[in-house]
C-alpha cells in the first residue's frame, strides 16, 4: 500500500462563534491511502486546537503514521492498524483517525460493501442529526434557529456562555417553538451558574444541556449533575475511553467524536464501555469536511444522539458523500464510506 496527503482550508458560512472564540475557516488534512490494485480510501483530520492539535501538528506527524500503515501492507488488518498508529503517535488523535478512516474507506471499497454493512449496522436507526445555532446577537440567532426549522432539522444545538445566554435562548426558542433543543456551553460556567441556569433552560423545553463546566472540574462537574433540572452531557470531559468509567458517575450523556477518541475502532469501543455503564451516547464533530465526517456518518446507528452537521457548515466543501439532509441520514449505495470528490 501507499499513502499521500494534502492540506486544504475551507470556508465556513458566516462566522462559527462559540464560548471560547469565533472562526470563518477550518484547516483540513487530508488523507489518501491506495492498494496494488488502485483502489483508494480517503480519510482527513480535523484539529482542533483545544486539544493541542492544529494541522501543523498532523502534518508533522503524518509520515510516521502512513509509515505504519505501509509497514502492515494489509488493508484488512484494521485493528493491528489501528493498535500501531496509537503506539507510534500517543497524541495527535485527529492525525490518527484520518489514517484510520482511510484506512476503513479502503478496506470496505476492496469488500464492496459500505462501511455500515461491514460493521453490521442498520442505516435506518441513524438518529436525526442536530443543527447547530452559534454564538450570535439574540436576533441574529433566532433568524438562525428559523432558517434551520424550515430547512427541515428539528433538533437544534445552541450554542450558550455568554453574560445574555437567557436573552439568546429565549429568542431562539420563540422562533423555533416546536424544535428539539439541546444547549452546549463549552465550559463556560461555573457549578453554581449552570445549576442556576438549568432552570430556566428546563422552563424553556431544553432536552439536556452539554458541557456546562470545564473539563478540569470534575467535582464541579459532579456538583450540577447532582443538582441540575437537565440531564447532563459530557464533551470536553469525555475524550478518550478511559474517561467514559471516569465521568459515569457524573454525566448521563457522553460525546465521542473520532477526532477526539483517534480511530473508527476506537470510537466504537468507547460506545461499548458507556453503554456498559448505563450511559446513552452522542456522537459529534468538529467542524469537518465530509472527509472526515463520512466514517462517523456510519457509526450513527450505535448511538442515541448525532451530532453531526460539522459538513453543513461549511460553505465549500472539497468532498461529498453521506450526510444529513433535513436531518435524515443520507447514505450513498457505494462501497466504503462513499466519499468522492465534489
Amino acid at each position: 500500500m501507499n499513502a499521500e496527503f494534502e492540506r486544504l482550508t475551507l470556508p465556513i458560512d458566516g462566522a462559527f462563534t462559540i464560548s471560547r472564540g469565533s472562526k470563518s475557516e477550518v484547516e483540513t488534512v487530508v488523507v489518501r491511502v491506495s492498494d496494488d490494485g488502485g483502489q483508494t480510501g480517503v480519510g482527513a483530520a480535523a484539529p482542533d486546537p483545544h486539544y493541542g492539535e492544529t494541522a501543523d501538528t498532523v502534518e508533522a506527524v503524518l509520515p510516521d503514521l502512513l509509515d505504519v500503515v505501509e509497514e502492515v501492507d494489509d488493508p484488512l488488518a484494521l485493528d493491528r492498524i489501528e493498535r500501531r498508529l496509537e503506539r507510534t503517535v500517543r497524541d495527535n488523535p485527529a492525525a490518527r483517525a484520518a489514517v484510520s478512516v482511510a484506512c476503513h474507506d479502503l478496506a470496505t471499497r476492496r469488500l464492496g460493501v459500505p462501511l455500515y454493512r461491514y460493521l453490521g449496522l442498520d442505516a435506518d436507526r441513524a438518529p436525526p442529526t442536530s443543527y447547530t445555532v452559534p454564538i450570535d446577537d439574540p436576533d441574529a440567532m433566532g433568524e438562525k434557529a428559523a432558517d434551520v426549522v424550515e430547512a427541515g432539522y428539528e433538533i437544534l444545538k445552541v450554542k450558550l456562555g455568554t453574560d445574555r445566554d437567557r436573552a439568546r435562548m429565549e429568542a431562539v426558542r420563540e422562533a423555533a417553538p416546536e424544535a428539539t433543543i439541546r444547549v452546549d456551553a463549552n465550559e463556560a460556567w461555573t457549578p453554581p451558574e449552570a445549576v442556576r441556569k438549568s432552570e430556566w433552560l428546563a422552563d424553556l423545553g431544553v432536552e439536556f444541556v452539554e458541557q456546562p463546566v470545564p473539563a478540569e472540574n470534575p467535582a464541579g462537574l459532579r456538583q450540577v449533575h447532582e443538582r441540575s433540572a437537565l440531564p447532563v452531557a459530557a464533551d470536553e470531559s469525555c475524550v478518550t475511553l478511559p474517561d467514559v468509567p471516569a465521568v459515569a458517575d457524573r454525566v448521563d450523556v457522553v460525546n465521542l467524536k473520532l477526532m477526539k477518541c483517534g480511530g473508527v475502532r476506537e470510537a466504537v469501543r468507547m460506545v461499548h464501555a458507556a453503554r456498559a455503564h448505563g450511559l446513552e451516547v452522542m456522537l459529534g464533530c468538529m467542524v469537518e469536511s465530509t472527509a472526515s465526517i463520512a466514517a462517523a456518518c456510519h457509526l450513527a446507528p450505535l448511538v442515541d444522539y448525532v451530532d453531526l452537521d460539522g459538513a453543513l457548515l461549511l460553505a465549500e466543501d472539497a468532498y461529498e458523500g453521506p450526510s444529513y439532509d433535513g436531518g435524515t441520514l443520507a447514505v450513498p449505495d457505494r462501497p466504503g464510506t462513499g466519499v468522492r470528490p465534489v
